[in-house]
């Protein structure tokens, strides 16, 4: 009697998914646990670090929701409306992210001048650094988390929820310092100053967040290194002469890329699809989550390009892009059911 065949292995996008939902989940989790610790502090120290933290956990839970939310949406299939899929949605969570950062910061920022002018004590002291160290030991290990599922997944939502997270981790050292000073040395100064030093920690990184999601929603080509590795394995085959136009960008987490490629105009329709096919091969086995449309055109019969456009670019040369509209691209992989599992 034979054994039935193993279930197939999960695409490579489809898999990325799964990774994202999971943490996701668990990041949701952890910033559950963090607002409950940290109420706990606060109410029996007083400290105005432990309310900067605290302030900063709320937060983290609200941008963690987001994120929860966004990488389900950006999972889901192109439909009429986006026949680019949702992945920017991801970068959406991300502008989200970064706008309660920076809530966050002017806040703290506010307060922390409060208390400089108006010091209060700070009770409890053992319980507020027994708080905070736990605090630390969980975040390091959500961060530890997020940045194993970021090797898989490259997601954006992920990448901002993980910055979020590592500031929070280094702010809360500089809590625990606050809160050590103004329990145990008499130094109620020194731990508003360390709510300081967590609103500006906090602005700083917002911006990079900023930043990051601005440019995934505009457009912004792939890094240098990923577009010469897609130039270097459509020109492996000898019988592409050139290549020019070629366009990249992110949708969540899938490359998308767009080029033109120079063929013998000898060559039959089927002869030069075929050779597009095995170069589009080449390029999925560098990003199995691409999403890719190669023209053929027939060599020395190509329209004059722009002029920042470089003809038939040689392996590894810098390809410029062409301002051509986009056509449709279908997705790549159907998502995971259930979008909010």
């Amino acid at each position: 009697m034979t054994s039935p065949a193993p279930p197939p292995a999960p695409a490579p996008l489809e898999d990325a998914h799964l990774a994202t939902r999971r943490i996701t989940r668990l990041s949701v989790g952890v910033a559950l646990v963090l607002i409950v610790l940290k109420a706990f502090a606060l109410g029996a120290s007083g400290s105005v670090s432990i309310l900067a933290t605290l302030t900063d956990s709320v937060l983290d839970l609200v941008a963690s929701l987001a994120t929860f939310f966004a990488v389900r949406w950006a999972a889901t299939p192109a439909d009429e409306d986006h026949r680019y899929g949702h992945g920017k949605g991801e970068a959406l969570a991300a502008m989200v992210q970064a706008g309660l950062v920076f809530a966050s910061a002017i806040f703290i920022g506010w307060e922390g001048i409060q208390r400089i002018f108006d010091p209060r004590p700070v009770t409890s002291g053992g319980w507020a650094t027994g708080v905070v160290i736990v605090s630390i030991a969980i975040t390091a290990w959500l961060v530890w988390m997020q940045t194993r599922a970021l090797k898989k997944t490259g997601s954006m939502a992920v990448a901002g929820d993980r910055a979020h997270y590592a500031a929070d981790l280094a702010a809360n050292l500089v809590v625990l310092i606050g809160v050590i000073s103004g329990a145990f040395l008499g130094a109620p100064g020194l731990d508003a100053a360390a709510g300081l030093v967590v609103a500006v920690w906090l602005f700083w990184g917002a911006t990079g967040m900023l930043k990051a999601a601005a440019d995934h929603l505009l457009d912004r080509a792939v890094p240098e290194t990923d577009r010469a590795a897609v130039i270097h394995a459509v020109l492996a085959d000898p019988r592409i002469s050139g290549v020019h136009q070629l366009r990249t960008r992110m949708a969540g987490q899938v490359m998308m890329v767009q080029m033109h490629v120079d063929l013998d105009p000898d060559l039959t329709l089927d002869a030069a699809h075929a050779i597009v096919v095995e170069a589009e091969t080449r390029v999925l086995s560098h990003f199995p989550a691409a999403d890719i449309l190669f023209h053929a055109d027939p060599r020395g019969r190509v329209c004059p390009p722009a002029a920042d456009t470089p003809p038939h670019a040689a392996p590894g040369a810098s390809v410029s892009t062409a301002a051509a509209e986009p056509r449709t691209a279908a997705p790549t992989t159907a998502p995971p059911k259930g979008p909010w599992s």
